[in-house]
């Protein structure tokens, strides 16, 4: 049986997620998790692009999505992200959400679904919280298993790689995010 043709809005989404797969690919180098973002403007153009680098810069907000939104706002000299669309290899976690929410992003494209920590529908749903004063529209599982596959492949190397001196338990003690590339049960119930 032959897939439906692709949407215009399906390919774009693609190419985007490409771009934040790109970047999640470079986030290894510097110990980090390869999660990618790109913070798309109303005509097409990459306003901002963030990988995570919270390895690399000891800062525990430096997430994918929140440094492509840095980037982004200073490219358009304002906080207000109007019209922009945030893609993103993984589903942001409520920080990330509760930025992209504050940032009056109007759409969200994710890859993988966090089944673990994620707050766009997984676990929480920040973004279309109603009594926010700003809900996002949210699409995901574009290129999921592919966003899915980087993350497992990485948590499956650093499982056989000795911790990091000094690093402690938590949330990345080398257990892998549970991912999936389809929604999770109630999505947009």
């Amino acid at each position: 049986m032959a897939l439906p043709p692709r949407t215009r809005d399906q390919v774009r989404a693609e190419r985007w997620m490409r771009l934040a797969l790109d970047e999640a690919a470079a986030a290894p180098a510097t110990g980090d998790v390869p999660i990618g973002a790109v913070v798309v403007g109303p005509d097409g153009t990459v306003l901002g692009r963030g990988r995570n680098r919270r390895e690399a810069d000891a800062d525990p907000t430096a997430h994918a999505e929140v440094l492509a939104l840095r980037e982004a706002a200073r490219t358009l000299g304002s906080w207000r992200l109007d019209g922009c669309t945030l893609v993103v290899t993984l589903e942001p976690c409520a920080m990330c959400a509760g930025a992209i929410v504050l940032a009056r992003v109007p759409r969200v494209v994710l890859g993988a679904w966090d089944e673990k920590a994620g707050a766009a529908g997984s676990v929480l749903d920040v973004l279309r919280e109603r009594r926010l004063n700003h809900w996002v529209e949210v699409t995901g599982g574009i290129l999921g298993e592919e966003c899915a596959r980087l993350l497992l492949d990485f948590f499956a190397g650093h499982r056989r790689s000795p911790r990091a001196p000094g690093a402690g338990p938590g949330d990345d003690d080398g257990a892998p995010p549970r991912c999936s590339p389809g929604p999770p049960p109630g999505f947009g119930a």
